[in-house]
C-alpha cells in the first residue's frame, strides 16, 4: 500500500502532467487560432501555393498538431481521472483486480489503472 508522502510525490508529479497537457492544448488552440490567416503560419505571401507538394506539407502538419492535440487531451483526461481516485481513495488499486499497483509501476505511470499482467491476459 502506498504511503501518504508517495502518494502526496504521485499527486505532485501528476499536477505537473495536468499543467503540461493543459498548456500543450492551450498552445494547440493558439495555433488554430492563427489559421484564420494561414499565410502567417507558412510564411507565403500570396495565398496561391506555388507548389502542389505545399499543400501536401500543410495538409500533414495540420494531421499532426490535431495527433498531438488528441495525445494531450487523453494525458489530460488521464491525469484528471487519476486525481478523482486519489480523492475517492482507490488510486494505487487496479480497476479490474483490486489489487494493489506496484510502486515502481506508479512511479514510471502515475495514471496506471491496472497492473502489467492485467493487461497481458486481456490481449489474449
Amino acid at each position: 500500500m502506498l504511503t501518504e508522502e508517495k502518494k502526496a510525490s504521485l499527486k505532485k508529479q501528476l499536477l505537473k502532467m495536468k499543467e503540461e497537457a493543459e498548456n500543450d492544448l492551450e498552445q494547440y488552440r493558439d495555433d488554430r487560432a492563427k489559421e484564420d490567416y494561414p499565410n502567417d503560419k507558412t510564411g507565403e505571401i500570396s495565398s496561391v501555393a506555388d507548389h502542389p507538394g505545399n499543400q501536401g506539407t500543410d495538409q500533414f502538419e495540420r494531421e499532426k498538431e490535431m495527433t498531438l492535440y488528441e495525445q494531450a487531451r487523453e494525458k489530460l483526461m488521464e491525469v484528471n481521472d487519476a486525481l478523482k481516485r486519489m480523492d475517492k481513495g482507490t488510486y494505487g488499486l487496479s480497476e479490474k483486480s483490486g489489487e494493489p499497483i506496484p510502486e515502481e509501476r506508479l512511479e514510471a505511470m502515475p495514471t496506471a489503472r491496472f497492473n502489467v499482467g492485467e493487461l497481458e491476459n486481456n490481449k489474449e
